[in-house]
């Protein structure tokens, strides 16, 4: 059976990429299907042929924002040691939300912070993802107490929602226009928390 419709005229990851940076710049309540046709560069029915509506191109956004942007986060979780994970994760993070060229903060945390009624989902999928990353840090902070690189008597749990915590209170600040000096110096300070 041949296909049907003509082949798309775009790069959907360079769409996407587009797409990251406007909902990154003015979070989700504030871009518009227009905003996002517009710096994406294709009309209304590509997008919902290749991305679906708005709430549908901001879950692949995030997707393409989590592989491109936080690609950091896999690295940091493959260090050897639980400090290594966390100064790897921290510094990073505080490049991340300090680049030059790109918006201040992170996605993940701005996407949703100016939610308005009938954005729950949004609201949701963003806690959710959130979650998921606070977990694979619990995990591999549970693996190091069994290892014995932390003490039996540190809780995994606690110490990814610390580690996450801190993360999201760098994005927030970074975005609020801290400096990247200033960011490092909280992350550098958050690190003594490790043996």
């Amino acid at each position: 059976m041949a296909p049907r419709g003509r082949p798309r005229a775009f790069d959907v990851d360079e769409a996407l990429d587009r797409a990251v940076d406007v909902f990154w710049r003015q979070g989700y309540e504030g871009t518009s299907l227009d905003d996002l046709t517009r710096a994406m560069g294709i009309n209304r029915p590509s997008l919902y042929a290749a991305f679906g509506n708005k709430e549908e191109t901001f879950r692949k956004a995030l997707g393409r924002y989590a592989e491109v942007e936080m690609a950091y986060v896999g690295d940091a979780l493959a260090q050897p040691t639980a400090r290594q994970v966390a100064a790897h994760y921290l510094r990073r993070n505080v490049e991340a939300v300090t680049t030059p060229g790109r918006p201040a903060g992170c996605l993940s945390i701005q996407g949703g912070l100016a939610a308005g009624a009938g954005d729950e989902a949004v609201v949701a999928f963003l806690a959710e993802s959130r979650a998921g990353g606070e977990a694979r840090f619990e995990q591999r902070f549970r693996e190091a107490v069994e290892a014995g690189d932390l003490a039996a008597t540190e809780d995994p749990a606690d110490l990814a929602k610390y580690v996450s915590t801190v993360s999201a209170g760098i994005a927030v600040q970074a975005s609020g226009g801290a400096s990247r000096a200033e960011l490092a110096a909280v992350a550098e300070r958050a690190l003594r928390a490790f043996p």
